[in-house]
């Protein structure tokens, strides 16, 4: 099983800058000419930018090394030398930039067309004509060019979300996304059918699209490692909003909370402050349900906990429009709250 392509490991290396020119001016009448030799080029520059076209670091599976073109060298007649053309290297946004060898936080990119310049261009030396002086009338001598930056970097993406739907395998996740969004995930009937996020937008009339995102079940131990492991729970690091949808056919009506609770807590063990993210619960395939399953006691645990509760069934639509409704009114309330900061 191939894994999600949201990590890679690169080097780059910034262009060398051109040496500098050692020359003399030749001309008719003039024995003597004076040093003309000009400076080199500088090497070009290594440069991240965040493309929205761009959704997985799966490039850079099979591209590992990347090398910016070199500095040209000084010409006579003061000519300097033409600078090597920058490398631009296209990225997902939400990619963070760390320094491989240090561990050091160089930068993320989060908007479109957004660059971090990650190893820069050595410089140009100086030609034979940038040292005359009163003292040094013919310098027959000039500068080599600087050799550019070499770096490795990690990239690591964290998906632009803001709401995510998290749960154990087998809850009805992608359905929902499917039901919510305009998705076209993959569903499937057994265990971890989704291997790797899959995102949808869900359409709004007056605002702009609000991008959903589901991240692959969580099972007991997942922090450890367990099943899909915790990989993807970074990826709810940037949500403003976590729903956690949960089989209601598979409930213990005498412990409801049960399987919230298993669910916060890998959430916390991966990062404490992930649980308060959860605002929502998605009661799934309430359309499953027997007569008699006490379905408003369990409404009023969940809400008693503090979640706002919606009984739904995401593969016949019940209750899938209030749950819509509900995510775009507090989205729209977080946004307008962040604009009045």
């Amino acid at each position: 099983m191939k894994s999600f392509p949201d990590e890679a490991e690169i080097t780059v290396q910034a262009g060398k800058g051109g040496p500098g020119c050692v020359s003399f001016r030749r001309a008719r009448f003039e024995p003597r000419g004076r040093p003309d030799g000009g400076n080199g080029g500088h090497g070009g520059d290594i440069l991240l930018e965040a493309s929205p076209h761009v959704r997985t670091l799966a490039y850079f599976r099979h591209h590992r090394h990347f090398r910016a073109a070199n500095g040209q060298p000084g010409q006579s007649q003061d000519c300097i030398g033409k600078s090597g053309a920058p490398l631009i290297i296209t990225v997902p946004l939400g990619t963070l930039i760390f320094d491989g060898d240090t561990g050091e936080f160089l930068g993320e990119l989060l908007a479109p067309g957004q660059r971090l310049v990650v190893a820069r261009g050595g410089r140009g030396g100086k030609g034979n004509a940038h040292f005359v002086s009163s003292r040094l009338r013919s310098p027959r001598f000039a500068q080599p060019g600087e050799k550019g930056e070499t770096r490795r970097l990690r990239l690591e993406l964290r998906i632009l979300a803001e709401v995510g739907l998290v749960g154990p395998p087998n809850a009805g996740k992608t359905t929902l996304l499917k039901a919510l969004t305009a998705s076209r995930a993959r569903v499937g009937d057994f265990p971890f059918t989704t291997l790797s996020p899959q995102l949808g937008a869900l359409l709004t009339e007056d605002e702009e699209p609000l991008v959903v995102a589901e991240i692959p079940g969580l099972i007991p131990g997942a922090h450890r490692g367990k099943g899909l492991g915790h990989r993807f729970l970074r990826h709810t690091s940037r949500a403003h909003l976590l729903v956690a949808v949960l089989d209601a056919s598979s409930l213990n009506p005498a412990e409801p909370l049960s399987p919230l609770k298993e669910l916060l807590t890998e959430m916390q063990a991966f990062a404490h402050d992930l649980p308060q993210k959860v605002k929502f619960a998605g009661l799934n395939k309430v359309d499953l349900l027997p007569p008699d399953f006490p379905l408003p006691e369990v409404v009023a645990a969940y809400r008693d906990f503090g979640l706002k509760v919606f009984p739904l069934s995401a593969l016949t639509g019940e209750g899938v429009a209030h749950l819509k409704q509900a995510l775009v009114e507090e989205l729209t309330s977080l946004r307008s709250a962040r604009v009045a900061l």
